[in-house]
């Protein structure tokens, strides 16, 4: 299993990750990594992130302070 967010605008238009698309060994990692970064994610134009298992979508989160 390969965790990874897939970074999407409101529209739904994904947006590309600096560096490259970030794999993590588990959920945990991956929910961890977000959390450190979703500020500078938002300022590189995400609005949400779709957290992956492999293909599967595992759920999505708004990177929007609310």
């Amino acid at each position: 299993m390969v965790w990874t967010w897939r970074l999407e605008r409101e529209d739904g238009t994904q947006v590309e990750q600096p560096g490259g698309r970030e794999e993590f060994p588990g959920q945990g990692d991956a929910e961890s990594w977000i959390g450190e970064s979703w500020k500078q994610l938002l300022a590189d134009g995400a609005d949400r992130a779709v957290l992956l298992d492999d293909d599967r979508e595992i759920y999505t989160m708004s990177l929007h302070a609310e």
